[in-house]
Parts: structure tokens; C-alpha cells; sequence
């Protein structure tokens, strides 16, 4: 395994940092106008770990296809299945038929990973609807998921091609941004929901990882001055919390704007990985463990406040979202500890197939419901 792929504690802390921040925009957006660039930091955190993980198999020839998707199975489908599950659930006595009509599509659509096409065609990530769907969040999976039906492809050519991909990576990151850029403006919602404009931020990731296996600079303390390490993590920190507060949907975004919190990740990731900020702060137990916990928090947190204001009609007291917030970080742990984790290591091979079927059953009864409410 490559040196910088073993396990460091402040990635997990940076997760902590991105999910609070989307958790508390979410609940308090007055509060923290830009929480939801948490989102492209988690981008840039998966870019990192998965194209690691893709290239520490290239190099030992144990590069499969079919075991990379069976991981990612194994990750995401656990909380997945059991939050769509109970969305349903909750939908079946308390959401009228419309409303649970349009659940069904987006519990289909969302275990489909394809939440993010399916908004693109109903409406922006910020228009006066978005509080009343429920798995508006799950957009952010679908553009991972589809990033990673080409990236596995794309990093085993590069592996093969070598130093080449230094060259076509970046290209393809340039076209992207560009991409992004130009849909910005044309079409708001395309470009905040389609792949094609995120993809740049996911691969940038990605391309940190090239760059430490091909000139093996993952110990920076060794070739960069201790004093630039200490500031750029200090100046990246505090540059990422003037992110949150001033970045806002007023935004053209991603766009220009997204290159914020990407390169703030990349730098926090990269170059300032052995500072003391990054190994006594992000690398703190507190934010670890919440780092730990950031996919079922993710995952319970905006259906707890969503289905409240679509129960109630109007958005919930701000006691009630803090109640709500801490109801997900109990279900998050829950979550993680009993369901997520053992699946995840679980040793039978039938697991996978178990997973698959239960998605599969979850995804038709979202369709189910859809078509059945539809022709009522």
C-alpha cells in the first residue's frame, strides 16, 4: 500500500468540519449561508480515498472492477436502504397523496442514483419547493455514483499510460471546470446538478493521489518548509469558515465559486497533511468520531426536517430543528454501529446479493407508489 494511503485521522475531521457545516445550513441557513459547499468538499475527500484505494489495486494486479462496485455496495447501500425504508414508512400516515406520490419517485430515483437527473428536470437545488422533498439530498450520491461508473476505467488507464495521465487527468478536470463555468449561466439547475459540471471536483481529488505516487511527495514535512505547512493549514481553515459564512445562494455555483472549497480541501489534504492543525484539530477524537458518523448523519438529517415542514406546512421552530438535528446524530450512530460497520466488514459472500435485492425491492416499491398514486 502506498504510504499516504494509510489511515489519517484529520480526513476524517475535514468530514466532520463539511457535514456540520450542510447539517447546520440545512436547520439555521440564516446562520451559515454557504454550509452547503460541505457537499463539494466531500467531493474532493471521495476523489482522494477512492482513486488511493483504485491505484494501491492497479499496483498490486488485483485491479477488479466487480470488487470496486461490490465496496462501494457495501458502503452506501446499508443506511441507504434503511433511511429510504423508513421515509416510506413515515410517508404511508402522513403524507397525502401527492406528496407521497412524489416520495415514491424520489425514493426510486435516489436508490437508482439518480437523484440529482431527476431534480435537474423538476426544479433548482434552491427554489421554494426544495424544503418539501424529503431526499432533495440524495443528488450528491447520484453525482458520486455516476462519477464512479468512468473514474475506475479512467484511473486503470492511467495507471497503464503512467505519467501520461498527468497529462489527461488534468485535461479532463479543465474541460469539466470549463464546462461548469459556462452552464452556470445558462442553466443554473444543470449546472448544479449535472455530473458533468462536478466532475472536475471529484477528479481533483483524484489527481492529488497522482501526484504523491508519481513523485512520492506524501511527506511534505520532508520537502516543504515546517513554516508553510502551519500556515497554509491555519490560512485554509479560516478561508473555508469565510467560505460558509459569505458564500451564498445568491451565487453563481458552482462555477468560479466551487474552487474555494475545492482547493481548500486539496491544500488541507494535501500540503498541510502533517501540520499541527491537522493533527491535533482535525485529527481530535470529537471530530473523528463525528467524521465517522457523517454518511448516516447526512443521510437521516434532511428527511427529519423536511418531512416536519411538509407535515406542517410551514417551516418548523427552531427548537424543533435543533430536536431534529439531534434525533439524526442518535439514528447516525445507530446507524453506523449496528447496521452500517458490521455489513460493511461482514465476511459472507452472499451479502452483496442481499443488498442488491433489498435495493432492488426498495427502488420498485418507490416506483410502485409513484405509478399507483399517478393513476389514482
Amino acid at each position: 500500500m502506498y504510504p499516504f494511503l494509510q489511515y489519517r485521522p484529520d480526513i476524517d475531521g475535514l468530514r466532520a468540519i463539511a457535514v456540520i457545516a450542510v447539517v447546520l445550513y440545512h436547520a439555521f441557513p440564516t446562520f451559515i449561508p454557504g454550509g452547503f459547499i460541505g457537499v463539494d468538499v466531500f467531493f474532493v475527500i471521495s476523489g482522494y480515498l477512492i482513486t488511493g484505494i483504485i491505484l494501491n489495486d492497479a499496483k498490486k494486479d488485483r485491479l477488479s472492477i466487480l470488487n470496486f462496485y461490490s465496496r462501494r455496495i457495501r458502503r452506501l447501500f446499508p443506511a441507504l436502504i434503511l433511511v429510504l425504508f423508513c421515509c416510506m414508512g413515515f410517508g404511508w400516515f402522513f403524507l397525502f397523496d401527492p406528496e407521497y406520490k412524489q416520495l415514491g419517485k424520489h425514493v426510486a430515483s435516489g436508490m437508482g442514483f439518480v437523484a440529482n437527473l431527476n431534480l435537474w428536470s423538476e426544479s433548482g437545488y434552491f427554489d421554494s419547493a426544495a424544503e418539501m422533498k424529503p431526499l432533495l439530498h440524495l443528488w450528491s450520491l447520484g453525482v458520486e455514483e455516476q462519477f464512479y461508473l468512468i473514474w475506475p476505467f479512467v484511473v486503470w488507464m492511467g495507471w497503464t499510460l503512467r505519467k501520461t495521465s498527468l497529462v489527461v487527468v488534468p485535461v479532463l478536470i479543465l474541460a469539466s471546470f470549463a464546462y461548469s463555468v459556462a452552464k452556470v449561466n445558462s442553466d443554473p439547475a444543470g449546472a448544479f446538478y449535472s455530473p458533468l459540471t462536478r466532475f472536475w471536483e471529484l477528479a481533483s481529488g483524484g489527481l492529488l493521489v497522482y501526484r504523491n505516487a508519481y513523485f512520492k511527495l506524501e511527506n511534505t514535512a520532508r520537502t516543504i518548509p515546517r513554516w508553510l505547512i502551519e500556515t497554509s493549514s491555519v490560512g485554509a481553515l479560516i478561508l473555508l469558515i469565510c467560505g460558509f459564512v459569505f458564500v451564498d445562494k445568491s451565487k453563481e455555483f458552482p462555477g468560479f465559486w466551487a474552487v474555494l472549497p475545492v482547493s481548500i480541501s486539496l491544500l488541507l489534504i494535501g500540503l498541510a497533511g502533517g501540520s499541527w492543525l491537522n493533527r491535533k484539530i482535525l485529527g481530535s477524537k470529537l471530530l473523528v468520531s463525528i467524521g465517522l458518523l457523517s454518511f448516516p448523519l447526512y443521510l437521516w438529517h434532511w428527511p427529519l426536517l423536511s418531512l416536519a415542514t411538509l407535515t406542517e406546512g410551514e417551516l418548523p421552530s427552531a427548537s424543533y430543528r435543533g430536536s431534529a438535528i439531534a434525533i439524526a446524530a442518535a439514528l447516525a450512530w445507530i446507524t453506523y454501529k449496528y447496521i452500517e460497520t458490521p455489513i460493511r466488514h461482514s465476511e459472507h459472500r452472499s451479502i452483496v446479493g442481499i443488498l442488491v435485492s433489498l435495493g432492488l425491492i426498495v427502488g420498485s416499491l418507490g416506483i410502485y407508489i409513484y405509478r399507483r398514486r399517478h393513476q389514482n
